[in-house]
């Protein structure tokens, strides 16, 4: 199983919300825990991009890549 990293700021805020019950920061709990599911989903996309054994594989993945990262195919090269 993969391991992910998560910044020391969220997992205070993790700890606050679960041990201590403190539901002050949900917002920007929900706020940080996304940009990290969007940073590793991104990250795979990108590998998928750079280790796909067919040229099919590989556009699909750097489309949909791209696609996430808003830049879309009119403003591609």
């Amino acid at each position: 199983m993969k391991q992910v990293q998560i910044s020391e700021d969220l997992f205070l805020l993790l700890i606050k919300y679960h041990i201590l019950e403190c539901c002050n920061d949900e917002e920007k709990i929900v706020k940080m825990l996304k940009e990290k599911y969007d940073s590793i989903i991104n990250r795979n996309l990108y590998t998928k991009y750079k280790t796909a054994p067919s040229e099919e594989e590989k556009e699909k993945a750097r489309q949909e890549y791209l696609d996430r990262k808003g830049i879309y195919s009119s403003f591609q090269w």
